[in-house]
């Protein structure tokens, strides 16, 4: 096995593990939670049931940019960053931004903090801007993938 095809493998996992587990946060958790869990109680359970993903998306997502970076700096890639015939090479890398953002340095520093506050006046509001933002995520993640697997195998997702 070539550096380059353990690279590709490893990517390809770990976006697997990372994406795969914000679509169950996003269509099984997270309605679970509200469906069971009293609204005034509903971010405790999130956090308390999400702080072992959040762990698991920390590696993953670190692994998807690691690997991510090698394989375009192995093929020498930077030029596809140029052009509009490649936006999911942007998409994977928006989607892979945001995610680690969010990750360690947004959510660390203040954005649990802010919603515990919020939820504190308005349990049910922010519960669902929760949900919509994982939503959004999802949206995203799976749009980026999609074009990634189309992209790489020299097809556009739009030209359909």
């Amino acid at each position: 096995m070539t550096d380059f095809i353990l690279a590709r493998v490893l990517h390809v996992l770990a976006v697997i593990l990372w994406i795969g587990g914000v679509a169950m946060v996003t269509t099984v958790l997270l309605p679970a939670i509200r469906r069971g869990t009293p609204a005034e109680h509903r971010l405790q359970a999130f956090h308390v049931l999400e702080s072992s993903f959040a762990r698991q998306s920390r590696i993953t997502t670190a692994l998807t940019g690691s690997t991510g970076l090698y394989m375009v700096w192995r093929l020498d890639a930077w030029d596809r960053f140029r052009s509009a015939g490649f936006w999911w090479m942007h998409a994977m890398v928006l989607t892979w931004l945001i995610f680690t953002l969010m990750l360690f340095v947004i959510e660390p520093l203040f954005l649990e903090r802010l919603l515990g506050r919020r939820a504190a006046v308005a349990p049910e509001a922010t519960y669902r801007l929760i949900e919509w933002l994982h939503r959004a995520l999802l949206g995203l993640s799976l749009l980026a993938v999609a074009g990634a697997v189309a992209g790489s195998l020299g097809a556009n997702l739009f030209d359909w």
